[in-house]
């Protein structure tokens, strides 16, 4: 019998087993070669014992864990949980775990925090990493097998799938100048975003294709309180004229909506607020959030596929960019007619007044 007041060793199976310690390793290891007769003296005797595999010997001997490590700047975001979700069900599929950090918005932390889970794990992900370009380019390569997540760089040397956020802020300016909004807010997210910079890029190009279109930049953030504070904001620029809100992300369009309500405006009457990202609560908002809907399970699959491929050391895939998907809800519509800026092309209109 064992020694209870320690814990319970491979040496211990094998003694109660009445076989070789390497006979009872290649058993738990599932080999193929074991007479069956041993093998099941090895699991009774696993069994009775209550031995637990040590994972850090495992490690030593297979040189891998079985786990990957997702750094994300805010796991608050159901963004992020939507691939972590994605991500973790594919990697579980082929016996990995995945291990995630919270960097908090602080960039400056990003770099040692991938460090140390890259050292914790067999490959990470970089989930919409904050820090500088010529710091990412340094760093990505060092902690490789890597996959990096909503941030696109011509010469990153590591694979990239991510969410093409200029085309879709395009497509929802479009949306709401269908619609007949001329004047429009956006509420600015995270300047050290790579997305962020997407999207105003999105907006740049939507103004130079739609004349008359107008878009003014408020600096807000990316969670629900952010969007909450900027509830003044958004009243006096409605007052001043604006008649549709574009959040950064849903978030922010979630905590900005009631401030909106308790300041006496309707929604979306007197403003439309749509989001970006289209998180799961936007369809049970009051009214129902028009947002921009991002795959996020799938993007948190194809991350793992890259990742596998890399792990087994094959070449990756090429990097993939999704278009997001308009998800048109009650929060967006016409201006009211007392409101209604002159010059709104009647093409535009009719196509808004199409039934989803």
């Amino acid at each position: 019998m064992a020694d209870r007041t320690r814990a319970t060793t491979i040496a211990d199976v094998a003694q109660r087993a009445g076989v070789s310690q390497a006979s009872v390793s290649r058993v738990l290891n599932g080999k193929q070669n074991v007479d069956p007769a041993i093998a099941t003296r090895v699991h009774d005797a696993v069994a009775a014992l209550r031995y637990t595999p040590s994972i850090a010997a495992r490690s030593l001997v297979h040189g891998r864990n079985d786990t990957v490590a997702m750094v994300v700047p805010d796991l608050e975001n159901p963004l992020f949980q939507g691939i972590l979700k994605g991500l973790s069900l594919a990697a579980a599929a082929d016996g990995y775990r995945v291990l995630v950090a919270d960097t908090a918005e602080q960039s400056g932390e990003e770099a040692a925090i991938a460090r140390e889970a890259r050292h914790r794990c067999d490959a990470i992900v970089l989930c919409a990493p904050r820090m500088p370009a010529a710091q990412l380019r340094a760093l990505a390569p060092l902690l490789a097998p890597a996959v990096v997540v909503n941030r696109s760089l011509d010469d990153l040397a590591v694979p990239t799938v991510g969410v093409d956020y200029a085309r879709g802020m395009r497509d929802l300016v479009e949306h709401l100048a269908a619609l007949g909004h001329r004047r429009l807010v956006f509420l600015a997210g995270p300047d050290a975003s790579s997305s962020q910079a997407e999207r105003m890029r999105g907006l740049r190009d939507a103004v130079t294709a739609l004349p008359g279109v107008s878009v003014d930049t408020l600096a807000c953030g990316s969670r629900l309180d952010d969007g909450h504070r900027s509830g003044e904001a958004v009243a006096a620029a409605v007052r001043a004229g604006a008649s549709a809100v574009i959040a950064f992300n849903d978030l922010v369009a979630l905590g900005l909506m009631p401030r909106l309500v308790e300041l006496g405006l309707r929604i979306p009457e007197d403003v439309s607020v749509a989001g970006f990202d289209d998180v799961p609560l936007a369809r049970y908002a009051t009214p129902p959030l028009t947002s921009m809907s991002v795959p996020r399970s799938e993007l948190g699959a194809q991350v793992w596929s890259r990742l596998r491929a890399l792990i087994a050391g094959e070449p990756s895939e090429h990097a993939l960019l999704f278009r997001p998907r308009l998800e048109h809800r009650a929060s967006t519509a016409p201006p009211s007619r007392a409101r209604r800026p002159a010059g709104v092309r009647e093409a535009l209109l009719a196509e808004s007044e199409v039934p989803a």
